[in-house]
């Protein structure tokens, strides 16, 4: 592809959201939950772990601390035993524990809709907090860059850095605000089915004509 401007590359962009939509109408946040809090223990299960994992994990979990006020007065081991198989457990759970005793002393038990506020919380960053409110109340602050949205965003030459607030920063140049939310699933259901990240299948892929990246043999 020959060197586009930031015009081209936002209607290049706007057709790859357009493509991935038709591909996967059915794009969804694959973490189980019930409230906004077990949406946001699960994404915090979620660093470095899968979300096939963690739902395993917080279907027992869910069932033995049914609030907010359980998770606060857990007590520290047995919870991380309780997460063990997601990985830094310790860390998770001290994090699990400490944003449950902040929302009941600072929030009153709610889960605030602001990045600012979640990310008082502990073990909550600007992606954790991104999914609490695009997923549990559909309130768009930012994108949600993991590993799939970062790798493909640059396959598909959207952005050139590898840090994850960086790329941030250059997809909200390039895709409209009412798809930021959809955007990073779309994008994980594209990497997980067709862009892989050890064996792409460019022949198949959909996007190939959008890609830069695609090997087109």
């Amino acid at each position: 592809m020959p060197k586009e401007s930031k015009t081209e590359r936002i209607k290049r962009t706007k057709k790859i959201v357009a493509r991935l939509k038709e591909l996967y109408p059915d794009a969804h946040c694959e973490l189980n939950f019930k409230t906004v809090h077990q949406l946001m223990v699960a994404t915090i299960l979620s660093a470095q772990c899968t979300d096939e994992r963690v739902n395993i994990v917080t279907k027992p979990l869910f069932k033995k601390y049914k609030s907010i006020e359980d998770f606060a007065g857990a007590d520290l081991k047995e919870l991380g035993q309780d997460i063990y198989s997601t990985g830094f457990y310790s860390a998770k759970a001290k994090s699990i524990k400490n944003s449950a005793i902040k929302l009941l002393k600072d929030f009153g038990g709610k889960i605030p809709r602001t990045l600012t506020e979640l990310t008082t919380l502990a073990g909550v960053g600007r992606k954790t907090g991104s999914v609490v409110l695009g997923v549990g109340y559909n309130i768009a602050e930012g994108i949600v860059v993991d590993t799939h949205v970062g790798r493909i965003s640059r396959l598909l030459k959207l952005t050139n850095n590898k840090e994850a607030s960086k790329i941030e920063n250059d997809l909200i140049k390039l895709i409209n605000p009412d798809d930021w939310i959809i955007f990073s699933h779309l994008m994980i259901f594209h990497g997980r089915s067709i862009c892989i990240a050890r064996r792409p299948k460019c022949k198949e892929c959909k996007l190939n004509k959008l890609c830069p990246s695609a090997k087109r043999d």
